[in-house]
């Protein structure tokens, strides 16, 4: 199949995107890398009226520090994230993560914005902004405001982003703390069945972390805390996350299935960052 007509514009300015979303609202899709979108078009399962090309827009290519935050801009390549020295110092997950998106070249073109736009439950990117307790910052011509993680994502590709928003930057919580990631899909790169990400890190009031989950439930998962006793935490933390989830149930693996390989994998993370910070 191929897609619907459409209307398509290449914007020159932050200004005309935001006019455009004003005018069209959710008549309008905005493309940048289009890993996400071209299937969606062509299986028509997306219609809209105009197509608004976000990619000259070189100042949403941007990776900088933003206080306690590192912000990727709209246009932040999965792969340019993936080399960043920024990106492999301040958010050691994403880049310990991304290594499971795709492949080399959907890389190249896919964006981080792109992948949380989007918002598939099983996806990477989410469920560390999840984690990590990031942001999305929302730009229209009304405002612009940040929407935790955690508010943002409300289902499979459901999302808080207004019909006249445009989202123009994650911002992820600088954290220099031992992570974990891993993941279960049938083949490498493919979406994950269960993925697991966590971080810890040690400050004078005792031990922090975070866990996440996707792919279990229609959105990703997550829970964080602090303590002073780390015995059976991984056990206890895990099965305390995943004890009041039900899971999805499809044709790659049943909800059981899902629940189980989340215990086994959530446990695993845990244990993995408690080793790093002991060493």
């Amino acid at each position: 199949m191929k897609p619907a007509p459409f209307t398509y514009c290449r914007p020159d300015s932050l200004a005309d995107v935001l006019a455009l979303l004003g005018e069209y609202g959710d008549e309008a899709a905005v493309l940048a890398g289009g890993l996400s979108l071209g299937p969606l078009l062509n299986m028509r399962m997306a219609r809209p009226e105009v197509i608004v090309d976000i990619n000259r827009l070189d100042d949403l290519a941007r990776i900088e520090q933003d206080g306690d935050y590192l912000r990727t801009g709209a246009l932040v390549r999965q792969a340019d994230a993936l080399a960043s020295a920024e990106c492999q110092e301040m958010v050691p997950l994403l880049v310990a993560a991304l290594g499971y998106v795709g492949h080399y070249q959907t890389r190249s073109r896919g964006t981080l914005v792109g992948s949380v736009a989007h918002a598939d439950p099983s996806a990477e990117v989410p469920l560390c902004l999840t984690v990590l307790g990031g942001e999305v910052e929302l730009t229209s011509e009304r405002q612009v405001r940040r929407v935790r993680a955690g508010d943002f994502f409300l289902g499979a590709l459901t999302t808080g982003r207004a019909e006249d928003e445009f989202i123009t930057a994650l911002l992820w919580p600088i954290r220099r703390s031992a992570i974990a990631f891993e993941e279960v899909s049938e083949r490498r790169g493919d979406f994950a069945i269960v993925a697991a990400a966590a971080w810890a890190e040690c400050s004078s009031d005792g031990i922090h972390y975070g866990l996440g989950l996707g792919g279990i439930e229609d959105r990703p998962i997550g829970t964080s805390g602090s303590l002073e006793d780390t015995s059976s935490l991984a056990e206890r933390v895990s099965r305390e996350l995943i004890g009041g989830l039900e899971g999805m149930d499809d044709n790659r693996a049943s909800a059981a299935y899902r629940r189980h390989l989340a215990g086994h994998l959530g446990q695993q993370v845990l244990q993995q960052v408690m080793q790093e910070l002991a060493s």
